[in-house]
């Protein structure tokens, strides 16, 4: 799972896990000078015989202490970018008293997302997020619990159940725009937002949910997404009014899953959606998930997908009609193809097939990933080589190896990632067919962690796959039943957001076809 909420820049301001943890010293009251000398001998040759490198370099404008907080705060990737100009591949920003090491680039972030747990920790990071989820769930709990966690819901994103999700979220779709009307015009995110809440209770939460409690859940889960403030981050149990309402919610959210989990425990219904997955899950012990840990994991799925799936389905709809004239007639004729071939249907399969649509989604989440940075606690200290090349104007040689210390709190930013111009070829530009055959570029045998829009290795998302049919099944949905004409400019990001979406303003003009496309 990726993270579930909230990689921006506040995030940089977590909780205790985040302190530098310094090594210790030697009492100068005990230390003689002849043993000094020996230490320091002894430790050179440890370094040299480990292979260790420098600490990482401290990137630090402005004024000390506030100057890297303050730019930090209204653009991380600014900030982000001049660190990697001028120290390289693997540099530090401190925000206030706290630290953070940044890793640009695949050359050096392959043990970010391929090493172990024991090795670089989520739960230190992202235990700010419990009291949103609840006690027993994802970060309150200990690795081998967590992991097991994730293996249920894993269990309910294999194929066959997928395929079941694709007909809810097509039916969620076609009844959302039949609302709509004939002609007008509309903010595409507030859309999108509205139905992937929908398509979600459907899918994730259950049909009772959905068909008889869905404006309560909608609402609860609105205060509960208000709950979770810059602020959230550093003092999650502040006595804030936002706070208090997410409180109340969350409260509020168990009662009513436990009435729904009981009625499913006792009728031995056979749903096939996530809430029924993790009412058959059972731990390694034999023992089932409680009532309130299955409420917890469904609240944390849904943070997981809800704000990335609207989000990336608004940059691709926006960016497709910024582009019309090229992108729009090849999507119009890959469903016309889909249509000649297996009539209307949109089922998985189809859905599968549509690799036009796919790449346009793809690189729209490359240009507007939106969660802006990934972030790890490192357990075992590493080293890295970060002589590798960069977009700056390129690290000297005593940079090559760069140790990170145990302590440490470690970064990537695949909003920064993702347009440096070693890795994409002119990334600043909207190029679906960078994906296509014969260019794959995020297929690099030599940059194995180039799209990291998803994270990556053992650090993937694992909703990955459903995100993608979620996205893909409403712009087939639009495409065969709409024409589309971007009314407005399309908006800058909004790096100043927990999750970065387009600013407000993404306006677009819809017309439904007269004749629906064939």
């Amino acid at each position: 799972m990726a993270p579930t909420t909230m990689e921006g820049w506040g995030r940089a301001l977590m909780g205790d896990a985040v302190f530098d943890t310094p090594m210790s010293e030697l009492s100068p009251l005990v230390v003689a000078g002849v043993l000094l000398c020996a230490a320091v001998v002894v430790g050179a040759l440890v370094q040299a015989a480990l292979g260790s490198g420098r600490k990482p370099k401290v990137y630090s404008p402005g004024i000390p202490l506030l100057g890297t907080l303050m730019g930090f705060a209204k653009n991380p990737i600014d900030v982000i970018r001049a660190g990697h100009a001028k120290h390289g591949n693997v540099f530090s920003i401190r925000l206030l008293h706290k630290k953070m090491t940044f890793l640009v680039g695949p050359e050096v972030s392959s043990h970010f997302f391929k090493g172990k747990e024991t090795d670089i920790s989520q739960k230190e990071v992202y235990e700010f997020n419990v009291p949103v989820f609840g006690p027993g769930v994802v970060y309150d709990v200990d690795m081998e619990t967590r992991v097991q966690q994730f293996q249920f819901f894993a269990e309910s994103l294999k194929p066959a159940k997928m395929k079941t999700y694709v007909g809810m979220m097509v039916r969620e779709a076609e009844e959302f725009f039949a609302k709509w009307g004939d002609e007008g015009v509309v903010d595409l995110r507030d859309e999108f937002s509205r139905l992937i809440i929908l398509t979600a209770s459907r899918c994730l939460m259950g049909r009772e949910i959905r068909e008889q409690l869905f404006d309560k859940v909608a609402s609860l889960y609105h205060d509960l997404d208000d709950g979770m403030q810059p602020i959230s981050v550093l003092f999650p149990y502040l006595p804030i009014e936002a706070h208090r309402k997410r409180d109340a919610a969350r409260k509020e959210m168990g009662r009513l899953f436990a009435g729904v989990i009981k009625q499913r425990r006792a009728s031995n219904a056979n749903e096939v959606d996530v809430l029924q997955t993790f009412i058959d899950a059972q731990y390694k012990n034999g023992k089932p998930m409680e009532d309130e840990q299955i409420t917890g994991m469904l609240i944390a799925v849904l943070f997981a997908g809800q704000h990335t799936s609207s989000i990336t389905s608004t940059w691709t709809g926006l960016k497709v009609l910024e582009q019309k004239a090229k992108w729009w007639p090849r999507l119009e004729a890959e469903q016309k193809a889909l249509i000649a071939e297996h009539g209307r249907t949109l089922d998985y399969d189809v859905v599968n097939k549509m690799d036009n649509l796919h790449w346009c989604v793809q690189e729209a989440l490359r240009m507007y990933p939106p969660l802006i940075m990934l972030m790890r606690y490192v357990r075992t200290a590493f080293t890295v080589d970060a002589s590798g090349p960069h977009n700056g104007s390129g690290p000297s040689k005593d940079t090559k190896r760069v140790t990170i210390d145990k302590g440490s709190i470690i970064a990537t930013s695949p909003t920064y990632a993702h347009y440096l111009d070693h890795v994409f070829k002119n990334p600043g530009e909207y190029d679906p067919d960078r994906f296509g055959p014969g260019r794959q570029e995020d297929k690099q045998k030599d940059k194995p962690f180039s799209h990291i829009g998803f994270g990556g290795g053992r650090r993937a998302c694992m909703g990955e796959r459903f995100a993608y049919l979620q996205i893909k099944s409403i712009w087939a949905v639009l495409i065969r039943d709409f024409e589309f004409t971007l009314e407005s400019p399309v908006p800058e990001p909004d790096f100043a957001s927990m999750i970065c979406g387009p600013k407000p303003g993404g306006m677009v003009r819809f017309k439904r076809r007269k004749v629906p496309l064939a």
